[in-house]
């Protein structure tokens, strides 16, 4: 059914205006005033800003990790991210050294299949890169649609990959046009730096962060900076959490050199102190790169200002507090890493960064959609509003006003990491491809309605992305 939002102000990365929008065969068909919509349902959006669907680029849904996996399925953390203004999640699909790619792309679309209730894509993690999966890679883009690859530079002996497959993944991806994505942690440094802790009877939860120091991610990034510049490739570094890390990629992007950042709202509002919390409470914040001293939050607000990063991703990966989380009781290297994010990613943007003046209105926009859709090859048909573009739509009340909780919040977890915290700025209704998935703050969706998204390579997406839409 045709669909009329009207009275709304609409925000793209670069104009806010008032206008109408006309929704037809899950796109966007036309915008502006009194525009002929004879048969269409109205939706009044007065009073709220209409933004491009947010896009979550860094999500961990149903995933293995340390003997147990992650509480939040592809329902229950699409369900979550929809409530929280987001309407398209690339998840990272897992591989084992050995297996072919495929089988592993095929676990991850039965996990997803019958339950996403938003578009979803994956990115491929390379574990390895011999003659056998060089081979294999053409398919993986051309016939899958995924053209993102994730390195791990951490975790030694589980996901680890060496420098040498690295360097080749990054030659390759400039090859097939693909975006290398990096966990940039020195995780050799960090397993000695966890045996000497553990082995000097240091297993409470602040000693995750004491042994994954700062300059152990600057090291890493800037290693993964300067041999994406020997490449000439891309990269793109994931979950920046301090000074250091921002330092090296600024210094990478001044050489010129094909690098972007992406940093996570826990890195933004929280701080290493909630490691130190009695009772092993500390553990609900156990995640990598840990969180790091308070004061590199003005540093990353202030990149995301410049332009020193540019996305803003969840890293969802959510485990309970009783039963997940606490079988690192005595022995902190055995809690599970990560957080339940995704549905607050947002409104946080919004609440601390446009109407604390830390961005603007459109920077916003860009950080949580728009840059991410153009760097990940879902541009335009996703992260914008504009006429042919998916009708992916939040309808947005810039004044309501919400405490984040674990009683009222829709993730699968027991907890929440902002627990407590006020926010400003609330999703009413959000549609995916011009169907309500939330409507009045409602859940209105269905359990297998996303569909998987192939997508663009990467020098096609930038080459041609403003001659495509005026943005």
């Amino acid at each position: 059914m045709k669909k009329l939002i009207k009275n709304g102000t609409i925000v793209t990365a670069s104009d806010t205006y008032m206008a109408d929008i006309l929704i037809e065969d899950e796109r966007i068909s036309a915008i502006g005033k009194n525009l002929d919509a004879q048969g269409a349902e109205v939706v009044d959006a007065k009073g709220c800003y209409v933004f491009p669907g947010g896009i979550d680029p860094h999500t961990h849904l149903e995933m293995p990790f340390g003997g147990t996996v992650s509480k939040d399925d592809f329902e229950t953390g699409t369900i979550a991210a929809a409530f929280g203004g987001t309407t398209t999640v690339i998840d990272f699909c897992l591989t084992s050294k050995g297996e072919p790619l495929q089988n592993a792309i095929d676990i991850w679309h039965k996990k997803s299949k019958d339950k996403s209730v938003l578009d979803y894509s994956f990115h491929l993690m390379i574990s390895e890169l011999n003659e056998d999966v060089l081979h294999q890679l053409p398919k993986v883009i051309n016939e899958e649609g995924i053209t993102s690859f994730k390195v791990f530079m951490a975790y030694k002996n589980v996901f680890q990959a060496d420098d040498e497959t690295l360097f080749r993944t990054l030659i390759t991806a400039k090859e097939l046009g693909g975006l290398v994505m990096v966990h940039a942690e020195n995780g050799d440094v960090i397993d000695y730096l966890v045996k000497e802790a553990l082995e000097n009877g240091k297993t409470d939860p602040i000693y995750h962060a004491l042994t994954r120091p700062p300059e152990i991610e600057g090291e890493a990034t800037g290693r993964a900076a300067q041999l994406t510049g020997l490449a000439k490739s891309q990269l793109y570094v994931v979950h920046v959490s301090c000074a250091e890390a921002v330092q090296k990629i600024a210094e990478a992007r001044n050489k010129g050199y094909d690098v972007w950042g992406e940093t996570c709202p826990q890195y933004l509002m929280l701080d290493q102190s909630y490691l130190e919390r009695p009772d092993f409470e500390g553990a609900k914040y156990v995640w990598s790169p840990p969180l790091r001293e308070k004061w590199n939050q003005d540093v990353l607000w202030n990149a995301l200002k410049n332009g020193q990063l540019q996305t803003l991703g969840s890293d969802q990966c959510s485990f309970d507090f009783k039963g997940q989380k606490e079988l690192g009781r005595g022995d902190f290297s055995k809690i599970p890493n990560g957080g339940p994010m995704i549905e607050d990613r947002v409104s946080i943007l919004f609440s601390e960064g446009v109407l604390k003046g830390r961005i603007t209105l459109n920077q916003f926009v860009d950080i949580m959609s728009t840059r991410i859709a153009k760097l990940f090859g879902l541009y335009p048909k996703k992260g914008t509003v504009a006429v042919g573009a998916d009708a992916d739509l939040v309808i947005f009340d810039p004044t309501a006003e919400r405490t984040i909780s674990a009683k009222t919040h829709h993730m699968a977890v027991d907890y929440n990491a902002f627990e407590g915290m006020k926010v400003t700025g609330e999703a009413v209704s959000v549609l995916s491809r011009g169907e309500f998935v939330i409507r009045d703050k409602q859940f209105v969706g269905k359990p297998g309605s996303g569909n998987y998204i192939k997508r663009a390579k990467y020098n096609e997406t930038l080459s041609s992305i403003d001659e495509k839409l005026p943005i």
